[in-house]
């Protein structure tokens, strides 16, 4: 079934994601200046929307509504810097427990899902909820992992 392939894709791209942030010090975790102005907490955050922000694509969907999700929201970078603000609000292993639970609930609503809708477009988005998902999904872990990766290997190793 095609959503076991998009469920596989987030678990894997998600593995190589933190496998790459191990290489970062616990204590420097929630230093800023990891990638861009964000600590390790910020990305992680972000992350968790994102994956947050796929399971509404679905509802959407599902609901009918595709036509409306997205019509009135705040643009990327608004969003990317509420996100981060409220990150730095919260200790790591909260942070951590709710992108978790965020990809939980990603990986629930895609297996319960019709996979007949993957083709629906989302069209304040510009792309199918297929792209979407994946857009938000294990695309964008496999982004930031290889953001990670270029930044680590830049830095002088002590």
């Amino acid at each position: 079934m095609e959503t076991d392939r998009l469920v596989d894709e987030l678990r894997a791209e998600r593995d190589a994601f933190f496998e790459a942030l191990s290489i970062v010090a616990p204590e420097s975790m929630t230093t800023p200046g990891l990638i861009g102005e964000w600590s390790a907490r910020e990305l992680i955050a972000h992350l968790g929307y994102w994956a947050g922000h796929g399971v509404e694509a679905i509802h959407a969907v599902e609901t009918g509504r595709a036509d409306e999700f997205g019509a009135d929201r705040l643009t990327v970078d608004a969003i990317n810097a509420t996100v981060a603000r409220i990150a730095r609000q919260a200790d790591l292993a909260t942070v951590r427990k709710r992108e978790a639970a965020s990809v939980e609930a990603f990986v629930e609503r895609l297996h319960g899902m019709d996979a007949s809708l993957l083709a629906s477009p989302l069209p304040h988005h510009g792309m199918t909820l297929e792209a979407g998902i994946r857009e938000d999904g294990a695309s964008h872990y496999r982004e930031h992992a290889d953001d990670l990766r270029r930044v680590l290997e830049e830095r002088p190793h002590g």
